[in-house]
């Protein structure tokens, strides 16, 4: 008997297995009740069909109920109608299980239905919501256009900015702020504040995916904003950067130009510039010049010093204050240098041709005190061999014309740079009035 009472257990659990399983596959999930009341059947029926009719969309399909269990058969328009039907039918109280043989119709008026109604309601919600996105559209071309109005006004970001270059500047960012406000204050009137986070995060990750590629230009512009607000040299300023020497053409958005002693163009990127150690032989009125000359060994050092001194104070262009130096450089196999230095006002006289002269005339002084510049040579001299002394007049400039130094030599790389900058003067951002650093 218990081999017979265990063998009946294990089959209705076979047997109600896949009911129990039904809740993976839409079907009702929980224990079965053990009713055989055919008005319950009735009543699940009825209270199915009321929920289709009044739902609507399933008019050709039917529900029968035996023990529960809910058959549906007929057919519908659209596929996920046959899915929502059996979901809905797995929550009415009381269905064990569903058979759904409900398939969707092969009839083409009746499968665009629910399409042209879908479109209907849509066009209808549409009208309704048109004039409310018409005033949200004139209310951000109304911001919109302010903003470009206030942008292009001369006043008063021509006076705030340093330069015109900093004045667009000032112009976008404005430009920028009133689009954004635009869109915050359309989607605002259109209940649609939600999507601004989604754009400003789209715009965000798009801006650093661009930052990153396009680097060296970003880095290049924020050099040209600081080196146009700092200003470290102005136009025709003679400048060194990184062993490049020239004149100052102008300044861009991109690179500085100079215009080398050669006559050739240097473009240096702005990152370079403003990261590197700049020389500015210009700002400052005066500046020195120096040179090295060779004498002989057994030459009277002293003599030779004033000499040099005496001719280089003697000359017209060489200022008396910082006075002029000489000394003894170095001594070589054959050789003593003498290092010569002397100021000068720069704004009135030719650097190279300045220094140039001062060498000519040091060296016609030498020549006249029988000062000797040996080539690198090795002479054997017996002690009987003696040298008559130098002389110890020194031939001053007053004996010697002195060469016109004045800046007239540099004329013509003057009119070059000017030229360029008349043409390009929309595209500079260097200005002669503007703050120096």
């Amino acid at each position: 008997m218990r081999f017979l009472a265990a063998f009946f257990l294990t089959l209705t659990i076979f047997l109600t297995g896949p009911l129990w399983a039904q809740d993976t596959n839409g079907q009702p999930s929980g224990p079965i009740a053990i009713e055989d009341d055919n008005v319950t059947d009735a009543a699940i029926a009825v209270r199915i069909r009321d929920i289709l009719a009044e739902i609507g969309g399933y008019e050709d399909v039917t529900v029968t109920v035996n023990a529960g269990i809910v058959t549906l058969r007929g057919q519908t328009a659209q596929l996920t109608d046959i899915e929502q039907l059996g979901a809905l039918v797995s929550r009415v109280e009381g269905v064990v299980a569903i058979r759904n043989q409900v398939v969707t119709t092969s009839d083409l008026v009746e499968r665009l239905d629910p399409t042209i109604d879908r479109f209907r309601d849509r066009w209808d919600q549409f009208l309704l919501f048109l004039p409310l996105a018409l005033v949200a559209l004139g209310a951000f071309l109304l911001i919109v256009f302010l903003g470009i109005f206030i942008a292009r006004l001369r006043q008063p970001w021509d006076r705030l900015a340093p330069n015109a270059f900093i004045a667009d500047i000032y112009r976008q960012v404005l430009r920028l702020a009133f689009l954004i406000a635009a869109i915050v204050i359309a989607l605002d009137i259109l209940g649609a504040t939600a999507l601004l986070g989604t754009i400003l995060g789209a715009a965000g990750i798009i801006g650093l995916a661009i930052g990153f590629a396009v680097r060296d230009t970003v880095e290049n512009f924020i050099a040209s904003i600081m080196l146009s607000i700092r200003q470290p040299f102005r136009p025709n300023d003679v400048i060194e950067i990184e062993g490049d020497i020239g004149k100052v053409i102008r300044l861009t958005s991109r690179a500085t130009i100079l215009l080398s002693f050669d006559g050739n163009h240097i473009r240096i990127p702005n990152s370079t510039v403003f990261k590197s150690r700049i020389v500015n032989f210009t700002r400052n009125a005066e500046r020195r010049f120096q040179f090295d000359l060779g004498v002989a060994p057994n030459t009277d050092l002293t003599q030779a010093k004033t000499i040099a001194q005496h001719t280089l104070n003697g000359l017209p262009f060489v200022l008396q204050d910082p006075p002029v130096s000489v000394w003894i450089e170095a001594i070589g196999d054959s050789t003593i240098s003498i290092r010569s230095t002397a100021w000068i006002n720069q704004y009135e006289s030719s650097f190279a041709q300045a220094r140039g002269e001062a060498i000519r005339l040091v060296m016609s002084a030498f020549d006249a005190a029988n000062i000797s510049m040996p080539e690198p040579t090795y002479r054997l001299m017996s002690i009987m061999d003696q040298t008559e002394p130098a002389s110890t007049a020194a031939q001053t400039p007053a004996d010697t014309e002195v060469d016109d130094v004045t800046r007239e030599h540099d004329a013509s790389l003057d009119r070059i740079i000017e030229e360029e900058r008349v043409e390009q003067a929309d595209n500079d951002l260097l200005s002669k009035e503007g703050k120096e650093e």
